[in-house]
């Protein structure tokens, strides 16, 4: 220090501290490592992962969303990069892939100019105002989502993935499911149950009108069908009541034994009474059910279902009508509590039993029974059909799809690439990089697939240079370009907007740090 004055410290001993080019340098290998870790997995050719997580569980997937959510990533920027598949998924259903590997290479072009001099802020302010052109570019190039076009992006969306052999299947019924919904007024993907019953193919997956319960009768006297019954619904368990505090009663005489239970029995008998008198014929409990209550339920014909999850009882109070009883008071008292449904009935899928609410009064629910080989099998296949009914509702709503196969991307960076002609300068570098960046998705479909990158890009860039068909993409399966829109391969509008929308936030954010401090852990 200068005239020997002693340092001054402002931070806490074993603070970590990076500034200016080294923490942007920092901040943008962390990002681009994300992406890179998640890169193969784009496309119709791209590769699955294994995660293993601390207790042993194995998860066998390329949905990026999934593959992000499951690693344990500690550098605050490669978090900043996880928000992007978190937001993705949350918009869109599906695109995460792609808007995390654009996030990388924005960062990337962006290293580069500033390699070059060009300030930070420059290219923020430039990528800012891009993003703002593309969603004009994005309108002009989308088509009108039909019925056909969405049937087309359910398959695109399963293309790669372990249900795309079955893609054509899976994807009719997306696109019923939608259809189903959105004849009661408005598309809610909440209201699409999905329950696993693991044997049989996937092809034997079905869609069913109606609630399932992945439960059985809680007693075999029960009857196992009921025709236009009452519905009670119960969260509690219908249990002899016990004290929440420590007793010790003294019994002196064998006959106050007989009494207690005695009083347990009468107590049970007058619960169920209650039940029955109300003219309920199926009760749902979200507990336990005694099983002298069982008894007693099934002597009076009722058929009920005991360890329902809170999320299925919600379901069977919107379809059914009925509300979900905290006590049987209201019960008592003689109050419309009850819901009604059509036909209860216990049915087996495979050897698994389920208890079926069709036809409720109400509403018109859908359930999804999947089916497959394995467990990690039936997990994909509903990962799989979750994005792919999501890209065709978010299709559905906005009414608009583009063409896939890298080609929308492919038209974007041309018509940025003429833009840049209108530019001077720093902007006009910044702009030109944005234009390169966008490459990463047809190129990384190309490099995925085993094709030559440099044939198949030089390819694909003449074409978009020449020819006003813009819906040229990548042929992923023979190489060369092939017309999207004639191939059936169509996405969202929304999912390709959201990536780009979602890139340019990010790589803002990250550009705008150059300082980072790291507190000491406690």
């Amino acid at each position: 220090m200068p005239n020997g004055q002693a340092p001054v410290f402002i931070l806490r001993e074993g603070t970590e501290r990076s500034h200016g080019r080294v923490a942007q340098s920092n901040n943008i290998a962390a990002a681009r490592a994300v992406a890179d870790a998640v890169r193969s997995t784009l496309g119709p050719k791209g590769m699955d992962k294994m995660l293993v997580d601390e207790g042993g569980d194995v998860i066998i997937t390329n949905d990026g969303a999934t593959i992000l959510r499951e690693m344990d990533i500690e550098h605050p920027a490669a978090k900043m990069i996880i928000e992007v598949s978190k937001t993705q998924e949350q918009e869109c259903y599906d695109g995460t892939t792609t808007a995390v590997i654009l996030s990388g290479e924005l960062l990337k072009k962006s290293e580069e100019l500033i390699s070059q001099n060009i300030h930070p802020t420059t290219i923020c302010d430039t990528f800012r105002k891009v993003g703002t052109e593309l969603n004009a570019m994005i309108d002009d190039l989308a088509f009108d989502g039909d019925a056909d076009a969405l049937l087309s992006v359910a398959q695109t969306s399963l293309t790669g993935k372990s249900a795309g052999s079955i893609k054509e299947f899976l994807g009719r019924i997306c696109v019923d499911a939608v259809a189903r919904l959105s004849a009661s007024g408005r598309v809610d993907l909440n209201e699409i149950m999905v329950v696993k019953a693991v044997g049989g193919e996937a092809i034997d997956s079905r869609l069913v009108s109606s609630v399932v319960l992945d439960k059985e009768r809680c007693h075999p006297n029960m009857p196992l069908s009921i025709t236009s019954p009452k519905v009670l619904l119960y969260n509690n368990s219908l249990m002899v009541q016990t004290t929440e505090m420590d007793a010790n009663i003294q019994i002196t005489d064998p006959n106050q034994i007989t009494a207690f239970l005695e009083q347990e029995e009468e107590f049970l008998r007058n619960l169920v009474s209650d039940i029955v008198s109300s003219g309920a014929k199926v009760v749902v409990c979200q507990k336990e059910i005694d099983d002298l209550a069982k008894h007693y339920l099934a002597k009076a014909g009722v058929l009920a279902v005991e360890k329902v999850p809170k999320s299925d009882i919600e379901a069977l109070s919107r379809t059914t009508g009925a509300s979900i009883l905290n006590n049987l008071e209201d019960v008592r008292a003689g109050e419309d509590v009850l819901g009604e449904c059509g036909l209860v009935e216990e049915k087996k899928i495979g050897e698994l039993p389920m208890v079926f609410f069709e036809d409720p009064a109400n509403a018109v629910p859908v359930t999804l029974i999947l089916r497959g080989g394995t467990v990690p099998f039936v997990e994909e296949i509903e990962r799989a059909f979750d994005d792919a009914v999501g890209v065709v509702s978010v299709a559905h709503e906005d009414g608009k799809v583009l063409t896939g196969g890298g080609s929308v991307f492919a038209a974007l960076s041309h018509k940025l690439h003429d833009l840049a002609q209108t530019q001077h300068g720093r902007e006009r570098m910044a702009t030109e990089a944005f234009a390169e960046a966008l490459l990463v998705v047809p190129r990384t479909l190309v490099e995925n697939a085993g094709l030559d990158p440099v044939d198949e890009m030089m390819t694909l860039r003449t074409h978009h240079a020449s020819n006003d068909n813009t819906a040229y993409g990548v042929n992923v399966f023979e190489g060369g370009l092939a017309d999207m829109a004639e191939a059936g391969v169509f996405e969202p509008k929304r999912v390709v907007a959201q990536a780009i929308k979602s890139a340019v936030e990010t790589a803002i954010m990250i550009l705008r740090i150059d300082d980072v401090i790291s507190s000491k852990k406690a």
